[in-house]
């Protein structure tokens, strides 16, 4: 069925924007109402990997590729257990998948796990809408149907920085991935000893988890109020904080965890984990004005001078700018900072700040479309973090080297405890088109 021709047998629905726009349209989920803050994903696939990224949690997500299902669901795509989002819109949905690993329709996977969605609006025109007014609260509702009524309960709704959505999406209990065996083994084989990673679960991706596995870590995924000397005491080689939703300011106890941890194993951190991170080193955090959505997100690694395309989910992210001033030795000469952090592209250099608690920090990663940060390398203790997500669930497969970074990183620390900066130097100078052909083969 074509639900843009065939709509006498759905129900009708209505989304409703924070600034009075509304778009009327077709319940292709369960029925009700969903409230959230909307944003849009550019993704043109893995549309199932975004319906259960945690890091959706309290967002109504619209999706910018016109046609969505068509090639149904499956278990293996599924990035967690549970959906987390609150409501999804598109433009034209499939009920009738056609894929030799389809299980079902996307409709019926909506319905099943009580997610409101609307299909046959102009989603276009919404995207613009979000992209001039930024990221707003908003609604869909099968029930209220008017919009002067939905858009005034709209504004009267909750905004999604005063709650702290890691508590919803958290595990409760600590669980354990195995290590790859084949790569174990290949370790074992040169005297180099196995892997143990703590990762701290703020809604974490079946993929990263896996990602970390596929480098020889055993995974040990824990809540995320876990105290940090519950951590340490593990004698873990090292710490990972996970991607999850919502603002950053919200999860204290993990940023304490954070605190507590820099400086004592070797760290890494991705999107949510990034931003904990830079705020334990003393980093603003600012909201985006309609965030970073998407697999198609131009990314440069200053240390390789290669471009990665990456894939994103966030609405915040650190201000480099506030987390000290530039050490001018270490920034072709340069004294002053500079808003659009592309300036650094151009002129070929990896600036580094002198931050009061954590010492010199190294900006690695920037944003091609709006020269914001996207990685930052502690030069004085062993960490690194990257604001996007490596794992490509979905997305492509450029950024899978920095798993490999950091087990360089864990590597040499092991070695060289005292060596930080020089041991640990070159750990992400590793060319994307390197890690590309390693997992092609893998």
């Amino acid at each position: 069925m074509n639900p843009l021709v065939s709509h006498d047998r759905q129900a009708h629905a209505l989304l409703a924007l924070e600034d009075g726009t509304c778009f009327g349209g077709y319940a292709c989920g369960a029925p009700g109402e969903a409230f959230g803050e909307i944003v849009f994903n550019t993704s043109m696939v893995g549309y199932q990997e975004i319906v259960t990224d945690p890091s959706y949690a309290g967002q109504i997500v619209t999706l910018t590729y016109p046609q969505v299902g068509n090639y149904g669901v499956s278990e293996e795509a599924m990035q967690s257990a549970a959906t987390a989002l609150r409501g999804l819109v598109v433009r034209d949905m499939c009920h009738e998948p056609n894929h030799w690993q389809s299980a079902g329709s996307l409709p019926n996977f909506l319905r099943e796990r009580g997610v409101v969605a609307i299909e046959g609006i102009d989603t276009r025109a919404c995207t613009l809408r979000i992209r001039s007014a930024g990221a707003m609260r908003a609604a869909i509702s099968t029930v209220d149907l008017d919009p002067a009524s939905l858009v005034a309960r709209v504004a009267k709704s909750p905004g999604i920085g005063a709650h702290n959505f890691v508590l919803d999406v958290s595990p409760h209990d600590e669980r354990r991935i195995p290590a790859n065996p084949v790569v174990t083994k290949a370790r074992a084989a040169v005297g180099l000893p196995a892997l143990r990673v703590v990762a701290y679960d703020c809604g974490m991706k079946r993929g990263i988890a896996q990602g970390l596995s596929q480098v020889g870590c055993e995974v040990v995924a824990v809540p995320h109020d876990t105290p940090a000397e519950r951590v340490l005491a593990m004698q873990p080689d090292g710490v990972f904080f996970s991607n999850g939703p919502g603002n950053p300011e919200q999860v204290t106890q993990t940023a304490q965890a954070a605190r507590e941890i820099l400086g004592k194993v070797p760290v890494f951190g991705i999107c949510l984990g990034n931003q904990l991170i830079a705020m334990a080193a003393g980093a603003q955090i600012h909201k985006l004005s309609f965030g970073h959505h998407g697999g198609n997100e131009p990314v440069t690694n200053l240390m390789t001078r290669r471009v990665e395309i990456t894939a994103q989910n966030h609405n915040y992210g650190l201000v480099f700018n506030s987390m000290g001033p530039l050490v001018p030795e270490l920034c072709g000469g340069q004294t002053q900072h500079v808003d659009d952090l592309r300036h650094w592209v151009q002129e070929g250099v990896a600036p580094v700040v002198r931050t009061p608690r954590l010492g010199r920090v190294r900006l690695t990663h920037v944003n091609l479309n709006d020269g914001t940060p996207e990685g930052i390398q502690f030069l004085d203790i062993p960490a690194f973090c990257v604001q996007y997500h490596p794992e490509s669930c979905p997305g492509p497969r450029d950024s899978r080297y920095l798993f490999g970074s950091f087990v360089r990183l864990m590597d040499a620390w092991r070695t060289r405890p005292d060596e930080t900066g020089a041991a640990g130097a070159g750990y992400l100078s590793i060319d994307a088109r390197e890690g590309r052909a390693h997992h092609a083969t893998a």
